[in-house]
């Protein structure tokens, strides 16, 4: 099992801002939207630093959809932030006609995803937001791991013609992967070769597989490790690759078990390869109010939940071949 280490936690949201500033230094046509969460968002040195490119809606996140969608005929690139229940759920149709339609070159930045959004409860603790613009034609969805991932990602994603889904979150996680990476969209990232069962994850659950994939090689249990940051389109080859190995997977996100990474991996499966499979995933809830470690932990979107989910669909994969 190969070892990750990090030296500080830090929030993906953060992330967002400093990639944000970078792409604003680099293109002159970026420009920055919010929804009166400039500060939620990290987007105050890109505020600063460009006042003319900056635009504060205010609370209005169907009229900032728009006008991004309106921006993009003059050359613009627009990078719309708020809240992910508020840049998904409240803004469907605008996304819809105005941007998917289109194929308009907007980058839909969204934090505060998931049960990590924390206290403030099941209205804002969007858990669907993945399955929703993952339906939508032409719409890329992205869903980066820590600090430096996500910051890899607000500058590729400049770079990208088409419409972007961005997702990332508040809380503080552990930053682990390289500070100068590459972000490619749509191709996975492999993090530890292994041969007995695969384990593909996105976002905060990332880092709950390498502890979960720790604790399985003390057993002796050998996982094949992905993450799968680019959902929409997914890496195809990585899962199959992995897939034709270990024979069965895990899938592990901060989203409904309905329309996420759990159901994009199943479509691969099912045309290519049918696997067994365990989802680790929030079992079609809402979810409620509490610290994020409480939320993540009440609703098995941890380490220990991985590692059970593994021994499950190992034990399918033997019952199946014996």
């Amino acid at each position: 099992m190969k070892k990750y280490t990090y030296t500080e936690k830090k929030d993906t949201r953060s992330g967002f801002g400093a990639g944000l500033l970078e792409v604003g230094r680099k293109n002159k046509n970026a420009i920055a939207l919010c929804a009166d969460l400039t500060g939620s968002l990290k987007m105050d040195a890109f505020a600063k630093e460009f006042p003319d490119r900056f635009i504060q809606v205010g609370i209005a996140e169907a009229n900032m959809m728009g006008i991004a969608a309106g921006l993009t005929i003059g050359g613009k690139i627009p990078f719309t932030g708020t809240f992910a229940n508020f840049s998904t759920g409240r803004v469907y149709d605008q996304i819809r006609q105005s941007i998917a339609y289109s194929n308009k070159n907007v980058k839909i930045c969204a934090s505060h995803a998931g049960l990590t959004l924390g206290e403030d409860g099941a209205t804002h603790q969007i858990l669907e937001d993945i399955g929703l613009m993952r339906m939508l034609p032409g719409m890329v969805v992205i869903n980066p791991c820590d600090y430096n991932q996500t910051k890899a990602a607000t500058v590729a994603i400049a770079d990208y013609v088409g419409p972007v889904y961005l997702r990332f979150g508040r809380p503080t996680v552990p930053n682990f992967t390289p500070a100068d990476q590459t972000f490619e969209i749509g191709k996975a990232v492999h993090l530890n070769e292994g041969t007995d069962v695969t384990i593909i994850a996105t976002g905060h659950l990332v880092w709950q597989a390498i502890l979960a994939g720790e604790e399985l090689a003390a057993k002796g249990i050998s996982a094949d490790i992905i993450n799968i940051h680019t959902i929409k389109p997914i890496d195809e080859s990585a899962i199959l690759t992995s897939l034709a190995k270990t024979r069965c997977v895990v899938t592990a996100e901060e989203h409904n078990k309905f329309g996420g990474l759990g159901d994009a991996v199943a479509q691969v499966l099912a045309v290519h390869m049918p696997s067994p499979q365990e989802y680790v995933a929030v079992n079609d809830s809402f979810g409620e109010s509490g610290t994020p470690d409480e939320l993540m932990t009440k609703y098995g979107l941890d380490a220990k939940n991985i590692v059970e989910a593994v021994e499950r669909v190992m034990a399918r994969k033997e019952s199946i071949h014996a």
